[in-house]
C-alpha cells in the first residue's frame, strides 16, 4: 500500500461513540439560536424608547451598538453554520475526516472542538 492510500485511509467511529457527538451538536445549535436571538435583542436600534433626536454623543453610542451587536450576531451565524457542516459530516459518515486534505482530524482536536471539519494543519495553512 502506498503512502497516499494509506493517508486516504479512513477510520470509522463507533456508533455509540458518534451518538452523544451527535446530541451534543444538536443542543450547541439550539443554545447558539437562543444566543444569537438574546444578542439580537440587545440591539439599541430595536429599542421602543429610542429617540430621533438624539445628541450626537447618544447617536454614537446607538451606533456603536448596533455595530456590535451585527458583529456578534455574524460571528455567531458562522458558529451555527460550523456546527451544521459538522453534523452533516456526521449523517453521511465522513465525521472526523479533513474537509480539505481527507486525512484524519486529531481526535483530540475533536475532543476539543467537535464542531471541526478540518485539520489543524489545513487550518494553519487557510489562515494565511
Amino acid at each position: 500500500m502506498t503512502t497516499d492510500e494509506q493517508s486516504k485511509e479512513t477510520v470509522k467511529f463507533p456508533g455509540k461513540l458518534l451518538a452523544p457527538i451527535k446530541r451534543f451538536l444538536e443542543g450547541e445549535i439550539i443554545r447558539l439560536k437562543r444566543r444569537e436571538k438574546g444578542i439580537k435583542q440587545a440591539d439599541p436600534f430595536l429599542d421602543s424608547a429610542r429617540t430621533m433626536d438624539n445628541s450626537l454623543e447618544e447617536d454614537v453610542d446607538e451606533q456603536v451598538g448596533h455595530f456590535e451587536t451585527m458583529v456578534k450576531a455574524n460571528f455567531v451565524k458562522k458558529q451555527i453554520v460550523q456546527v451544521r457542516k459538522a453534523l452533516t459530516f456526521l449523517k453521511i459518515g465522513k465525521y472526523g475526516m479533513c474537509e480539505k486534505c481527507g486525512k484524519m482530524i486529531d481526535t483530540d482536536r475533536l475532543a476539543i472542538k467537535p464542531e471541526a471539519t478540518v485539520c489543524i494543519k489545513c487550518e494553519k495553512e487557510s489562515e494565511f
